[in-house]
């Protein structure tokens, strides 16, 4: 049976609609996008767009409901066309959704400017670029990946950046940026510390333990890894999640060294329960010189003291509070990584954690999300043409 094309509309408050143009699939790791659209998604129809999937079949667009209440659209587009007549079909296939669905108004929503000819021929009331990452500087991003951003900037309404240090870079070429940096769901992550059982696939592991969970790929330092887990054959690394864009066969490997694949945002508290310490192990790379690592204020919610490689937007503010031990180098990391097991228990990791918590409760994606639309109705109100104001 194929795809619905539509399918029965939640009862929503008369909001304009979200559509979503994603690089990312909405199955694959629980990360920024999710957390803003499923929030979206109580108040108004949200239409994630994932990128094509190309085929020997006609054009159409397969939809299904996220028990979040999130409708993912996936463009099933016919291969062998070029690039531009490709997206011109998506954006065919979208504008055919707005019609079937009934959409008499809408926003846009983009998170990789790679879509933005897509974009370009919608008409939606307020276009937002929510600019999570600094693409351009990934390993295999498209030589028109900078073009392509800065005919989004063209377009956009307004401006999130993922992080600070984002902000400063991107502040300079729109005039409506604003930051909004990793934010935590602090009772979800707050379960690791009520007493969860033990994972199979770890339960069996020594202590100490040190966890890290997230993408795998050239942003992971494999060589400080593999480094302090020679150094201390007794600490267990425990690593989760998918390995992306990097050969798996080059991978370090050693009896301490433990790859337990990707887990659900569901899990992820109860392998944090039973960490020692959790790590935030990136290369000091092109790729990581932008990143606000959602993990950051994560890890911390459950509980766990964080040693952390020399990353702008964890240095400021959590290095520079002093909830985050910064170290780069296998020597520092490893001396950090022994201080903050020594402290577990201790009266100081009691007075570094009672801060943590403190700063964390003004965190939360309900804030984000609330301040982000603050600004998308702002925009469209300035959007307007001038009669709707007499």
């Amino acid at each position: 049976m194929p795809a619905p094309t539509s399918l029965p509309r939640a009862s929503l408050p008369r909001v304009p609609a979200l559509l979503v143009l994603s690089h990312l699939r909405w199955d694959f790791v629980f990360q920024r996008p999710q957390h803003l659209m499923t929030r979206a998604a109580r108040e108004r129809p949200v239409y994630y767009i994932e990128e094509p999937l190309f085929g020997d079949w006609a054009d159409h667009l397969a939809l299904r409901r996220d028990p979040s209440g999130v409708c993912v659209c996936v463009p099933h587009i016919q291969a062998g066309h070029p690039p531009a007549e490709s997206q011109a079909r998506t954006a065919r296939l979208l504008a055919e959704l707005v019609g079937n669905e009934q959409l008499a108004e809408y926003d846009l929503w983009v998170y990789t400017p790679m879509e933005w000819p897509v974009a370009a021929l919608l008409t939606p009331r307020v276009t937002v670029y929510d600019c999570m990452d600094e693409l351009a500087n990934f390993k295999g991003a498209p030589p028109e990946l900078r073009q392509r951003e800065a005919q989004l900037f063209a377009q956009a309404d307004v401006v999130f950046t993922g992080g600070h240090r984002l902000y400063e870079a991107k502040c300079r070429q729109h005039r409506n940026v604003h930051p909004f940096p990793s934010s935590v769901d602090t009772a979800h992550f707050a379960q690791a510390r009520s007493g969860l059982s033990d994972p199979a696939d770890q339960a069996g592991l020594a202590h100490p333990r040190l966890g890290f969970y997230g993408v795998i790929d050239e942003r992971f330092d494999l060589d400080l890894i593999a480094e302090v887990a020679h150094r201390q054959p007794d600490w267990q690394f425990v690593l989760i999640g998918p390995v992306v864009k990097i050969d798996p066969a080059g991978l370090p490997r050693a009896a301490n060294l433990h790859y337990l694949g990707q887990k659900s945002y569901a899990e992820l508290p109860a392998y944090l329960a039973h960490w020692d310490a959790a790590l935030l192990p990136f290369a000091l790379n092109p790729a990581t010189e932008f990143i606000s690592p959602t993990k950051t204020p994560e890890y911390l919610a459950g509980g766990v003291p964080v040693v952390s490689t020399g990353i702008r937007d964890v240095i400021r503010p959590y290095g520079e509070l002093g909830l985050v031990s910064i170290a780069d180098g296998a020597d520092a990391f490893e001396a950090a990584c022994a201080s903050v097991l020594a402290d577990r228990g201790s009266a100081r990791h009691a007075e570094r954690q009672a801060r943590a918590d403190e700063y964390l409760s003004r965190l939360s994606w309900d804030t984000t999300w609330q301040g982000m639309q603050n600004h998308m109705q702002r925009a469209a109100r300035v959007n307007l043409p001038e009669s709707a104001d007499d």
